[in-house]
């Protein structure tokens, strides 16, 4: 027995909760039938399952890829502006989707892949998965600036959590940071940075997860190694279950 959002993320259709908008929208079908409300279960071995019409079955084998992500690509499967997307960047015949974003001119490590339980996991905040990001101010940062970010500043009401930040050195009269998150909050390194009145000159992520892009020209991608993709699923919990 499996949650319908769980059956379709298996099969690569998106995330659990972009799969629980599918549903609310009526998209899925079980046995012929509509259901559009979330926290269904199925027996995955019985029932029928279709999404627009066509039957969901799930994958035995998920792409798993590592982008370096240049500036001027978003991190969406398509743009109503017609700007350059990171699908574009990518050629397979899967239908991957990013796991997160990065912002419109962030560089760095994107994580893509098919497997929406995966991504589900890697995204949720109980699962504290490390994202290293090297930052670059547009000016020297104050002492006490340095610990009031490292211990969680308001952000929409709510504080963030506490955060390592390293100083690396000064360039171009800026400071030059490794921040290490464990959450992921919308813009969040650029907008704890801006509440303190500093301007993010450059931005990038070096690491997802313990994911590197090393080795790769902006622009440039390659599938995860079977290590990195077993590292992932043990970060997240999944043991010798999957």
């Amino acid at each position: 027995m499996m949650r319908l959002n769980k059956f379709l993320a298996h099969a690569g259709i998106a995330s659990r909760r972009k799969c629980d908008d599918f549903i609310k929208a009526g998209f899925v079908k079980v046995n012929g039938k509509v259901v559009d409300r979330v926290g269904v279960v199925i027996d995955e071995k019985k029932d029928t399952v279709t999404f627009k019409g066509k039957i969901v079955k799930p994958r035995k084998r998920f792409v798993y890829i590592v982008l370096n992500k240049p500036k001027g690509v978003v991190t969406t499967a398509s743009d109503q502006f017609k700007r350059k997307t990171v699908l574009d960047l990518i050629a397979v015949p899967e239908r991957i989707y990013p796991i997160g974003r990065l912002d419109y001119n962030t560089t760095g490590v994107l994580l893509l892949t098919d497997d929406g339980d995966l991504s589900h996991r890697l995204l949720h905040p109980n699962y504290k998965v490390v994202k290293v990001y090297r930052v670059l101010l547009n000016r020297v940062i104050r002492p006490i600036d340095l610990h009031r970010l490292r211990n969680g500043i308001e952000l929409d009401g709510k504080k963030t959590q506490p955060c390592k930040i390293s100083e690396l050195r000064i360039v171009d009269n800026g400071s030059l940071l490794e921040v290490e998150l464990t959450e992921g909050r919308n813009r969040q390194v650029r907008r704890m940075f801006e509440t303190l009145d500093y301007k993010v000159r450059e931005l990038e992520r070096i690491s997802f997860g313990g994911i590197t892009a090393r080795g790769l020209a902006p622009g440039e991608w390659r599938f995860l190694t079977k290590k990195e993709v077993s590292l992932l699923k043990e970060r997240v919990g999944y043991g010798s279950e999957r």
